[in-house]
């Protein structure tokens, strides 16, 4: 299929989408290189084929989300890139789309922060049937990242994104509000979530932070608008292609945020997990996006005695252990350990929610709230103690940053 990429309104660059794949074939005409997605190279005005391919792939749904096997099948669709093609990757973290050749489609008529779209996808990837007429695919469940089962829906006229826990405590939904809990008391810039619950089972529920003014850049992308050397760290790395794209404040942001993953014990804060937002007309950078998707932290996979022990505990995106990233933190002045106090009762109060006893019994909440606490207790220490280290190694760095599979 010939098509070109568009941003907004604005024509990006021809291309052909192999019909029976998904995968980009070619790439012709570069009308727009500054509307070129972020860290992609062009080089003598030809666009980096392989480069747009690895950006396409990261707008489909995973191939490890869960169910989703079964829903490609109830589609009869080979694979998750081309469901990409079937709502003219749109999506609702950006405004990138594709028009086909002679279409005389418009963004205006097919973005979906002003425009309807349909929930037959996600009705599908939440495990209902296909519908036995005709199966409309205009939806940003198409385009929606991570591992665990989610979905958009229109709820009182704004975006919210639904999404659902891991066998076999589901325990993530309630994570995520925990999650917000701890920065809402520490002052970080954070999405709030809610719980809401379908068929027994426990979901989250957060609105859209972007608009159709702005759009989310991953730390992934920013990380390749410039090559790493070896010697350099991870961090280092990305402090340095920020300061290069001109974003501001990324130290205090990485402050916050690796506190935060500190406290919870998130275990899959992933370059794909956080970014930067940046206006989608001007390409000015706003700066970093709001905290969202902890969910995969607390322990969510682990028994109590697991949790004890922290044995086990996986840190991303900067160090294997969360210790070693704790020591990247050049500021602790702004933590507020006051307000920090009433986070066990706060997180058991989230834990023993109606129906949340079918997954999570009190012994379980206890080893909850008890790592919450060692954690907090640890930080103010460290915090007191830790001289921060003039320059940062590539030692215990991650080597592969990837989303959890549940």
């Amino acid at each position: 299929m010939k098509c070109t990429l568009m941003h907004k309104q604005i024509e990006v660059t021809e291309l052909e989408l192999d019909d029976a794949t998904g995968f980009i074939q070619k790439t012709g005409i570069l009308y727009a290189p500054k509307h070129i997605p972020v860290g992609i190279p062009v080089r003598k005005g030809i666009v980096d084929r392989a480069a747009l391919n690895e950006w396409w792939t990261d707008r489909s749904i995973p191939a490890s989300r869960s169910g989703i096997r079964e829903a490609l099948q109830t589609l009869e669709i080979g694979n998750t890139k081309m469901l990409l093609a079937r709502c003219y990757g749109l999506s609702l973290s950006d405004q990138y789309w594709i028009r086909p050749e002679s279409s005389a489609l418009s963004w205006d008529g097919v973005n979906f922060f002003h425009n309807d779209f349909s929930e037959d996808i996600g009705d599908v990837l939440f495990g209902k049937n296909k519908k036995a007429d005709i199966m409309d695919f205009s939806s940003p469940d198409n385009t929606s990242d991570g591992n665990l089962k989610k979905r958009w829906k229109i709820v009182d006229g704004k975006r919210c994104l639904i999404k659902g826990g891991s066998n076999p405590f589901q325990q993530q939904p309630f994570n995520e509000v925990i999650a917000a809990g701890v920065m809402e008391r520490l002052g970080i810039s954070h999405v709030p979530y809610r719980i809401v619950w379908n068929k027994g089972l426990p979901y989250s529920v957060c609105e859209d932070f972007v608009t159709e003014d702005t759009e989310l850049i991953p730390a992934w992308r920013i990380l390749k608008t410039q090559k790493k050397d070896n010697s350099t760290s991870i961090y280092q790395h990305l402090i340095r292609c920020c300061e290069a794209l001109g974003i501001k404040d990324a130290i205090p942001f990485l402050d916050r945020m690796i506190v935060l993953d500190y406290i919870i014990a998130n275990e899959d804060r992933h370059f794909n997990n956080f970014g930067v937002l940046r206006n989608a007309e001007t390409l000015e950078w706003i700066g970093f996006a709001p905290i969202y998707d902890s969910g995969s932290s607390l322990g969510y996979d682990k028994m109590p005695g697991q949790m004890y022990s922290e044995k086990g505990v996986i840190c991303k995106p900067f160090k294997n252990h969360h210790t070693e990233q704790l020591k990247l933190v050049s500021d602790f002045s702004w933590i507020d350990f006051i307000g920090l106090m009433d986070v066990e009762d706060f997180a058991k109060n989230v834990l023993s929610a109606d129906g949340a006893e079918e997954y999570l019994d009190e012994s379980r909440i206890r080893a909850i709230t008890g790592a919450l606490r060692r954690r907090i207790d640890f930080l103010l220490q460290f915090a007191v103690t830790h001289v921060p280290e003039q320059t940062d190694s590539a030692r215990d760095d991650v080597k592969e940053n990837i989303a959890a599979e549940y």
